[in-house]
């Protein structure tokens, strides 16, 4: 530190809480205004508050935590092409998240935003599915973890889509056009792996076996489903799911093995050990300095 530099100013967060734009946020590194901008709010009459918050949020939270779990692959990645990749689909999600946080302060009644959201709930207070929340495992585990929560959440968009709600209808067909990616992504890895080495085979079967019981969770999600239109059935969304799982599988020499259901559920407040200490890296900073900007 060189003598013309303040003692306290070697902090690298201090800047953080020195004044700045009222309207600066900590969401994601950025500045920038509502994330709904420019979009038609209103609500449709009919569409129920309550469940258009739960379902927003159920469908951030899944997106907030599995960005984070992807995030950690960030110079862990076997190539840079692929730690790029799997940082690119984090961001993805992270977009997704930030809408339908916003979309749920504005009809949950709290007027809380994206950040209060995001950095300033406990574990217990996330509504994710426990699947994205696991500990970050092998690359193989990372691939058809992705691979499974971007086939199911490809099926819940394509119908809410055309939900009532137009801002969840327009999140919804945005993240269709990225999930198609994140699936192909998946697959791709996935078969390669499978189809690979004797070891990476073996990890890749192992994955499967670690996924499988968490699914599911993801099938009996009446928060979601709530707000998906009539022919949106959990059955639909569940058929399609094991069937995009079968053919990577089926591609990649493999066969799903039978699995027993883990019981609970991440919609009802039921949590794992590992999303506590998942938050507390993602929040810490936030926390430390609540008034910060950029």
């Amino acid at each position: 530190m060189s003598e013309a530099t303040p003692a306290g100013d070697d902090h690298v967060y201090l800047s953080l809480t020195e004044g700045g734009s009222d309207d600066a946020q900590w969401a994601f590194g950025t500045g920038f205004s509502d994330p709904l901008h420019g979009v038609d709010t209103t609500l449709p009459e009919g569409v129920d508050r309550a469940a258009l918050a739960a379902c927003c949020l159920a469908l951030a939270d899944d997106a907030l935590v599995t960005a984070q779990r992807l995030a950690q692959w960030c110079t862990r990645a076997p190539e840079l092409e692929e730690e790029v990749a799997l940082a690119n689909i984090g961001l993805d999600l992270l977009g997704q998240a930030r809408m339908l946080y916003a979309r749920a302060g504005q009809v949950d009644g709290t007027g809380r935003d994206e950040d209060a959201y995001a950095y300033f709930r406990d574990a217990g207070e996330f509504r994710n599915v426990r699947l994205a929340e696991l500990p970050r495992g092998d690359f193989a585990f990372a691939l058809v973890r992705l691979l499974a929560l971007s086939c199911w959440r490809l099926a819940l968009c394509t119908r809410l889509a055309r939900a009532a709600d137009p801002v969840l209808a327009a999140v919804a067909a945005k993240g269709v056009k990225e999930l198609t990616y994140h699936r192909q992504y998946a697959a791709d890895w996935v078969v390669r792996l499978a189809d690979g080495t004797e070891e990476s085979a073996r990890r890749t079967r192992q994955a499967f076996a670690d996924v499988l019981p968490w699914l599911p969770e993801l099938f009996t999600d009446r928060t979601v489903a709530a707000l998906c239109p009539d022919d949106g059935s959990a059955a639909g969304v569940e058929a399609e799911t094991r069937e995009a799982l079968q053919q990577v599988a089926a591609a990649g020499g493999l066969a799903l093995p039978d699995a027993e259901p883990v019981p609970g559920s991440g919609r009802d407040g039921v949590r794992t050990s590992h999303l506590a200490p998942l938050l507390e890296e993602l929040q810490s900073v936030a926390r430390a300095h609540p008034d910060g900007v950029w």
